[in-house]
């Protein structure tokens, strides 16, 4: 008699008792296995799901919420859905969620304060057990103690709020994209942020201070400009600094849609990039090395990041310390076709 045969269920459709005897173990220890508890030693979850495996049992997840009063859903405030970016973010932090038996729903403010008040009531109502938070905004609604817990940020930190954020260094991230242009022979750099109300954009420029700082080179407020992550910010913005009786020779552009519209304006000026104007972007979103120059960035990886905040808030839930500030994920410095040394 083949081994999965005599692993049969006794009668029917795979029960979780069935699964207990197969492996040995009790329908308690049984039921943590299957929900990720810590409690559950590595040799005794192995035997669960090799027991899961030859029955073919299928968790019946509608039951399981209703026993342990938990939804197994994960809601993810998303400011803008629309973003390359932020799509990334969304498909790392759905793996995770998935391998640690969560379901995934997206919540799109579209910057909206009262639309993500509307989503951020769904974890007062046990509609979801936990939230990811991308666009470093709070709704009043999450701001009891009681509820940290139940939080994790992405990208953006969230001032003063005790909630653990998954991010990269922004602020080395911007220091090493001025430091390449400035490595090349650039001296008159340009900056294009972009929400000022986000703790990355000053981060940013914070950085592209920095690095002027140490070549000894002045910062110059007419070179700076602020609007949104966007392609029009940076078809605007760009349009004004080649406006200026001297423009930059390069600009670091604080993503890489502001990039790509720094890009269209300097075209549409007649000029050439990098031949006349360097551009760096940052966040490598995946068309960024198919444009037109390929596009040298800061590459955050946004799959890595989604992943890692998932883990980090399904630990959480589960009870697990983990760091209280939350992780950063490594950087790293893209040199593609859109920068080179100046004229001259």
């Amino acid at each position: 008699m083949s081994r999965a045969r005599s692993l049969a269920p006794e009668a029917g459709r795979p029960r979780m008792t069935d699964i207990a005897r197969i492996a040995g173990v009790s329908v308690a220890t049984v039921s943590r296995a299957l929900a990720g508890s810590p409690r559950v030693t590595e040799e005794t979850r192995e035997r669960v799901a090799a027991a899961v495996r030859d029955t073919g049992y299928v968790v019946n997840r509608m039951a399981r919420s209703l026993r342990l009063q938990e939804a197994r859903q994960i809601l993810v405030l998303v400011p803008n859905i629309a973003n390359p970016f932020h799509a990334a973010v969304l498909l790392g932090a759905e793996e995770a969620a998935v391998a640690a038996g969560f379901h995934v729903l997206i919540g799109n403010t579209a910057g909206d304060p009262a639309r993500a008040e509307d989503h951020a009531r769904q974890l007062l109502t046990g509609a979801v057990d936990g939230m990811l938070i991308l666009g470093g905004a709070l709704p009043e609604t999450l701001k009891a103690p009681a509820l940290r817990r139940r939080l994790v940020a992405v990208i953006e930190r969230i001032v003063t709020s005790g909630v653990p954020v998954v991010e990269i260094d922004n602020q080395a991230g911007g220091r090493e994209a001025t430091r390449h242009l400035i490595g090349l022979g650039h001296r008159r750099i340009g900056h294009i942020g972009g929400s000022l109300p986000t703790t990355a954009t000053p981060k940013r420029f914070q950085g592209y201070a920095d690095a002027l700082a140490e070549a000894g080179l002045a910062l110059e407020p007419e070179l700076v400009r602020y609007g949104t992550f966007s392609i029009p910010t940076g078809t605007e913005q760009m349009a004004a600094l080649l406006a200026l009786p001297q423009p930059p020779t390069a600009v670091f552009c604080g993503s890489d849609e502001i990039a790509i519209g720094a890009i269209r304006a300097i075209k549409q000026a007649g000029l050439q990039v990098p031949d006349d104007i360097s551009i760096v972007g940052f966040d490598n979103i995946y068309f960024a090395a198919a444009y037109d120059p390929p596009l040298t960035t800061i590459d955050q990886p946004a799959r890595q990041l989604g992943h890692a905040a998932m883990r980090l808030l399904a630990d959480r839930l589960a009870g697990l310390d983990g760091p209280k500030r939350g992780v950063t994920v490594p950087y790293s410095l893209i040199i593609r076709g859109s920068t080179a040394a100046p004229k001259g």
